[in-house]
């Protein structure tokens, strides 16, 4: 583990020279990511000029729940680049040969080769959000709110990562230069909103079949005082445990089924 946590340190590090070298791309790439979170925040305020409350739940409510989903998602982000671009990247163009000769897990090296370091706002205004929201709606920050804050917001990130590992795993088998990412990362955002203002169906396939709601809505219910869902909270860490479990499984049983292009 210490050796890893090294490799990833001389990766980030590389990487951020490399970005670093063109600044003016860099700082391009930071202002269309946080105008591109400023236009949600802008949406929920449009709503709430509209009506004073979504089915129960308030403005301050629901934008303490998105302030809390652009945490996990803002680490998913930073990582996320090569898996979303794994198919054609690495298995089309045949670069998972050169993966598969290094001493370290694959999986490992394509989630930490390149990152979005422009994603990093998304971190810093979501616990903005968070902490103006908290002090709205006067959430006691206990000793126990305060460990369990961090640990949900990393088993929200972990929901994120292996959903599209999983999905990137398809690759192996399904050479596809586009897949399945595009439509899933498009489900994101209704996991940002109380569940409750879906209908059954979106409410099941944001909870068990795609379960974006676990990595940004449940997490927030305890923090909300909204002891209807306190079962839900409760299995946020099983949820993002199995997950990777499932993730490692499948993308492991990839790596053997993968056949080089010979090129």
């Amino acid at each position: 583990m210490r050796k890893l946590v090294v490799i990833l340190g001389q990766y980030f590090g590389q990487y951020a020279k490399t970005r670093m070298t063109y600044k003016s791309d860099f700082l391009v790439a930071c202002l269309t990511s946080i105008l591109a979170t400023a236009a949600g925040y802008g949406f929920v305020l449009v709503l709430f000029t509209r009506i004073p409350r979504l089915q129960g739940w308030r403005f301050e409510e629901i934008l303490f729940i998105y302030g809390f989903s652009l945490l996990p998602m803002g680490f998913f982000n930073i990582v996320s680049l090569n898996l979303y671009e794994f198919g054609d990247t690495y298995i089309v163009e045949g670069k998972f040969d050169r993966v598969l000769l290094r001493p370290v897990h694959s999986l490992f090296q394509v989630l930490f080769e390149n990152f979005r370091l422009e994603s990093m706002q998304e971190i810093v205004i979501g616990v903005v959000a968070v902490a103006y929201c908290a002090a709205r709606l006067k959430i006691r920050w206990t000793g126990v709110n305060l460990l369990l804050f961090p640990f949900f917001v990393l088993c929200g990130a972990v929901i994120y990562v292996c959903t599209f590992v999983i999905i990137a795993s398809m690759s192996f088998w399904f050479e596809d230069r586009i897949g399945l990412s595009p439509p899933v990362y498009n489900m994101i955002p209704f996991g940002r909103y109380p569940i409750t203002i879906y209908n059954v169906f979106i409410q099941f396939v944001l909870s068990w079949i795609v379960p974006f709601a676990f990595a940004s809505f449940y997490p927030t219910v305890r923090f909300l005082g909204r002891t209807e869902f306190s079962t839900k909270f409760y299995l946020v860490p099983v949820v993002s445990i199995f997950l990777a479990s499932l993730a490692l499984f499948i993308w492991n049983r990839g790596v053997n089924h993968y056949k080089s292009t010979g090129s």
